[in-house]
């Protein structure tokens, strides 16, 4: 039986995603509004490895190994002990690091948590607009194919 996740839980779920799919420049845009950027030490360093991807047939059918492919890590600690975690699709290492910065700020309520978390908001918002926008695009070159049956003379 698995216990409900409390609202702290699901709002950094919602934050580290939006790390995670960020590109770099977000990720550095966000970063440049920590005024000062806060001290931190390693306990991981940025690393890359691999993943296996799993796929469905259609979405819902069977699952199936897509492949591989890397993915960058990095785990810090602030100075008040907050550990921030980050994943992220690829091999930029700085773009690892500074996410971990960022969830180690939000989970604080430090002053620049609330402005991180308003860029965060405004960063979700662009990727869902993006996102409805590619998904307008592919829908309006959807070929729905059916057969016509021919009578018989």
């Amino acid at each position: 039986m698995t216990t409900p996740l409390g609202p702290e839980t699901l709002a950094r779920q919602r934050w580290m995603g939006i790390l995670a799919r960020a590109s770099r420049a977000e990720i550095e845009g966000l970063f440049a509004a920590l005024s000062p950027s806060p001290a931190y030490r390693m306990i991981k360093r940025a690393e890359t490895g691999t993943v296996m991807l799993e796929a469905r047939a259609g979405g819902t059918g069977r699952r199936f190994n897509l492949g591989e492919t890397t993915v960058t890590r990095c785990v810090i600690q602030t100075e008040d002990g907050t550990m921030g975690f980050s994943y992220a699709l690829g091999r930029d290492t700085v773009k690892a690091e500074r996410a971990a910065v960022l969830d180690a700020v939000l989970q604080s309520s430090a002053e620049g948590s609330t402005t991180i978390r308003a860029a965060i908001d405004r960063l979700q918002a662009d990727h869902t607009e993006k996102q409805t926008d590619i998904s307008r695009k592919a829908a309006a070159t959807k070929v729905n194919f059916f057969t016509l049956v021919r009578g018989e003379d």
